[in-house]
């Protein structure tokens, strides 16, 4: 795997990213064949505040300790991003179950309702006459993905004073 990209910076006076820091940055996600999955580099970036759950776990911990300026890649392992291809959460149905006026081809994102009246998307793997498989993975389950982030301003301060 590449090192992480380094620019060279002073850390004097700048903050460093920890739990309840507001960040503003700007990132990309790509698989590890470099296809991009997504981005908001070029725009005004995004703004969270670290361990809030706006990123999964992993990706924020990648974040601990970057300062205003820094410029970082990183590899994710399937294991600390969207997790394994879990086999368990391919299911097949009887295509009765579903309207005659819904389109059923592979790849087709279907919503469904999880037990607690949540929304959980499935995604249409295969079609059969009278049977359909729908995959319930996170879409980028399975895979090593590049997660690359500059950090445009990091606040301490606001962070603490925003907290309840």
């Amino acid at each position: 795997s590449a090192p992480p990209l380094r620019r060279e910076r002073s850390t004097m006076g700048s903050e460093a990213i920890g739990a309840g820091s507001r960040v503003r940055l700007c990132f990309s996600l790509a698989t590890a064949e470099g296809e991009l999955i997504d981005s908001n580099f070029g725009g005004p970036g995004a703004e969270l505040v670290q361990g809030d759950g706006a990123l999964p776990g992993y990706f924020e911990t990648c974040l601990l300790g970057l300062v205003a300026g820094d410029r970082r890649s990183f590899q994710v392992a399937p294991e600390q991003g969207f997790g394994a291809v879990n086999p368990a959460n391919r299911q097949w149905f009887n295509r009765d179950r579903f309207s005659a006026d819904l389109t059923l081809e592979q790849g087709v994102v279907i919503s469904f309702a999880d037990p607690g009246g949540g929304e959980l998307p499935g995604v249409v793997l295969a079609v059969e006459a009278d049977r359909v498989c729908i995959d319930f993975n996170h879409p980028l389950a399975g895979m090593t993905l590049l997660f690359e982030v500059e950090i445009l301003s990091v606040d301490n301060g606001q962070a603490e004073e925003g907290r309840q």
